[in-house]
């Protein structure tokens, strides 16, 4: 249940300031590649064994801190970024998925349907590569939502699992 109270929390707090949230998950993912970047440093450099898994391990701590700290000193680039991504993302998977509905016409029924959504994907990714600041917070509404309707499904859960536990317990053994 507190899972739920949390997510219900924290859709909230990101509907009410979607900004601040966009930058603080920029912030978060900066910590947290940099810190992640140190670890893999740490393993690289502290497993004795020569070979390849070394220096895998010391090639991606390098990048990891390099990524979080460019992350932490700009993070309105960083979303930028990783807004970019996605948006390219959401164009390439648009276009397979028109390009997979017009080849399976004649094999699958309603391939509608796919290129539809596949449209629906692809007019994504345009609007986030056109709009970058709204498409941003688009997203953080959409996690948000995502978040709520989480919450409330767990807090629900919660509630029942506790009347099932009373019903258990209070139960006469056989």
């Amino acid at each position: 249940m507190l899972r739920g109270v949390v997510a219900i929390l924290f859709g909230i707090i990101a509907i009410l300031w979607p900004e601040i949230t966009v930058l603080s998950l920029a912030l978060l993912f900066g910590a947290y590649t940099l810190i992640d970047g140190i670890a893999a440093l740490s393993t690289g450099f502290g497993n004795r064994t020569p070979g390849a898994d070394r220096m895998y391990m010391i090639i991606l701590g390098i990048l990891g801190v390099v990524a979080g700290i460019l992350a932490l000193a700009w993070p309105q680039i960083t979303v930028i970024v990783l807004l970019v991504i996605i948006a390219v993302w959401a164009i390439v998977a648009g276009a397979t998925q028109i390009a997979a509905a017009v080849r399976l016409r004649r094999v699958i029924r309603n391939e509608w349907f796919l290129a539809l959504s596949g449209v629906v994907v692809l007019v994504l990714g345009f609007l986030l590569i056109m709009q970058p600041a709204e498409g941003a917070i688009a997203l953080i509404v959409a996690i948000a939502t995502f978040a709520l309707a989480w919450g409330i499904v767990l807090v629900v859960l919660g509630f029942r699992l506790r009347a099932l536990g009373r019903t258990v317990s209070a139960a006469p053994l056989a």
